[in-house]
């Protein structure tokens, strides 16, 4: 709806811009400006500034092409019909003064629109690293691999369909769901992407976060060389969370090692160490880069992976506390050949009570790719 909104603002902005030309110009009957300016002009410089009022006018319409079309150009061009509108304005500001509020208006938008685009793209460029990443082995996964490995990880990579099929070294995914900050809180509708690495295990994952249906915010998660971060921002520009320390490492590292599930051959992994507990539980460990986490994998009876669960740090810095984490699977499809879930939650399980804090669905993935789309 907004972008329609904006669309006829731009629209009706321009063409009262070409009302300015005609009646500068007096070619129609419409109620002429006084003629007043800040400045004395002369005719000639009278006559320059009645053509920029139609110049204007075509760079709003022009920007309003762009902004429809999704070029990435129409950012600069309403940059500059604003500039000059506003020149304009100012000049003949006893007549053309209420076009201010509106041209504030538009370059707050344009402000808005410029801080998400250099979000996207800063992101966009990290996911690009992590795809970049080579290839260590190409290889086949056979039967033999998966000797040593406890029975039931055995059974769920045979079951997922990994064996047979070329070892996964990169992974592209578009996700969907609602996501929440409190126990009580709002659901706020989420779409996302994300990009993993495999050899050097990482990720990057992008979301949109829509808070309050209108408010929205830009979250980046990554896992790169061993080191997490998480960035979120009110509309791209106000840092509601920047976190990066210690245990956002070891949380941004279980995070990467709970959803392996969506690519079960990294479970073959050097980095990855598997210890057998019962006929349908195995535990996890993962160590890179000096950190090291833990995880309890879940299966049923048949073979699907159906939880992760560890000690995570929730929250980082001196308020950071080892919570329960939990990650209940609910769906799964075969994709690619593959058998992976495509629906689940992410769990605190914490003292006073469940928290849970994402519902997710996999809506698209891809395997071995080498960019985002």
């Amino acid at each position: 709806m907004f972008r329609y909104l904006f669309a006829f603002l731009l629209l009706t902005h321009g063409l009262i811009h070409l009302m300015g030309f005609v009646s500068q110009w007096h070619l129609t009957v419409t109620t002429p400006m006084t003629g007043k300016t800040l400045i004395p002009i002369s005719a000639d410089v009278g006559t320059l500034l009645t053509r920029l009022w139609l110049v204007t006018c075509l760079g709003f319409l022009l920007a309003l092409v762009g902004y429809l079309l999704r070029h990435e150009g129409w950012l600069a061009v309403t940059a500059c019909s604003v500039s000059l509108s506003q020149v304009l304005i100012i000049i003949y500001w006893p007549d053309a003064k209420a076009g201010t509020l509106v041209n504030v208006f538009i370059a707050t938008v344009l402000g808005l629109t410029y801080a998400r685009t250099h979000f996207d793209q800063t992101t966009d460029e990290e996911a690009r690293e992590v795809l970049a990443q080579p290839a260590v082995r190409q290889e086949v996964v056979t039967e033999k691999m998966l000797t040593g490995l406890p029975t039931p990880v055995q059974q769920w990579l045979t079951a997922s369909g990994v064996v047979g099929h070329e070892r996964i070294h990169t992974v592209r995914l578009r996700q969907r769901g609602l996501m929440r900050t409190s126990p009580n809180g709002n659901w706020m509708p989420t779409s996302a992407e994300q990009y993993f690495s495999v050899d050097r295990p990482g990720f990057v994952w992008k979301a949109d976060v829509r808070m309050m249906r209108f408010l929205p915010l830009a979250g980046r998660d990554k896992y790169v060389d061993g080191r997490g971060n998480m960035l979120i921002k009110a509309l791209s520009v106000v840092p509601v969370v920047d976190a990066a320390d210690a245990k956002t490492d070891q949380g941004t590292l279980l995070r990467y090692l709970g959803e392996i599930c969506w690519f079960p051959a990294a479970a073959l992994s050097p980095y990855i160490a598997w210890q057998p507990i019962d006929d349908t539980h195995a535990q996890a460990t993962m160590t890179y880069k000096g950190v090291t986490a833990r995880a309890t994998f879940a299966f049923d009876a048949q073979h699907r992976l159906v939880s992760v669960s560890a000690l995570r740090y929730m929250g980082g810095g001196n308020k950071g506390t080892l919570q329960q984490w939990y990650i209940p699977s609910h769906a799964w499809k075969t994709l690619h050949g593959v058998t992976i879930p495509v629906k689940g939650d992410v769990t605190w399980q914490l003292p006073t009570g469940d928290f849970t804090y994402y519902q997710w669905e996999i809506t698209d993935i891809d395997y071995n790719v080498h960019d985002l789309y």
